[in-house]
């Protein structure tokens, strides 16, 4: 009897050259058509009153109080441990899982159990 072995196969991704020379070949149709890039001087900003957008981040709002839950919580418990547990009697199939590299590209998919 011969077993059967499956390889998937990815769709094949653009290379960073291949990007690279696509936008390389936009800008040139949009130079040709006759459209033209203004040099923007350092330090302007795109906001109308060009302030800085991470400086609200250490502005805190006052100490909210909180409602105790712990009544809640232990009630959740509660139901939580009363059922029966069914983890242990389902089978678990194996499952596929995307490999990718540093970069988040992907590489190949493996089989996990």
């Amino acid at each position: 009897m011969a077993t059967s072995t499956h390889r998937f196969t990815m769709k094949p991704t653009k290379t960073k050259a291949e990007v690279r020379a696509e936008l390389d070949a936009e800008i040139a149709r949009y130079l040709s058509s006759g459209g033209a890039v203004n040099n923007i001087p350092t330090g302007t900003s795109g906001q109308l009153d060009n302030r800085n957008l991470f400086a609200q981040a250490t502005q805190f709002e006052p100490k909210q109080t909180r409602t105790p839950l712990s009544e809640v919580v232990k009630e959740l418990d509660a139901r939580k441990s009363s059922k029966t547990s069914r983890a242990g009697k389902l089978s678990r199939r194996p499952t596929k899982k995307l490999i990718t590299d540093d970069f988040g590209e992907p590489i190949r998919w493996v089989w996990q159990e």
